[in-house]
């Protein structure tokens, strides 16, 4: 494996955890959004294929850079090693209440 910075983004969509992993991230150009770019997926040379694994790959195809919005960040790490990326379902019963990222003062009106 490269030198090369890696970052493991953990973020929820649609009621499920994804887990994946990324060499860039940034602020973006888009306010209230995470750049994520030059996705990371484990290249198996075996026979045996995750099936979790190759989900989030098939979804992620073709993808150059995603957006993600700030409010369903879990967690970015910077990482030594490249774990399984995959999507989980989200269990508990507590939940992240969405909450905007901008609010309008009256001097903004």
């Amino acid at each position: 494996m490269s030198n090369k910075t890696l970052y493991k983004i953990v973020f929820v969509s649609q009621g499920q955890v994804y887990e994946v992993y990324a060499r860039e991230v940034s602020h973006g150009g888009l306010f209230g959004f995470v750049e994520v770019e030059d996705l990371v997926f484990g290249e198996r040379s075996s026979v045996v294929v995750d099936p979790s694994e190759e989900r989030i790959k098939s979804e992620f195809e073709n993808v150059k850079r995603t957006y993600l919005p700030m409010h369903s960040i879990i967690r970015i790490d910077e990482v030594e090693k490249q774990g399984t990326s995959k999507i989980t379902k989200a269990e508990g019963n507590v939940t992240q209440f969405p909450m905007p990222i901008y609010t309008p003062t009256d001097s903004d009106k």
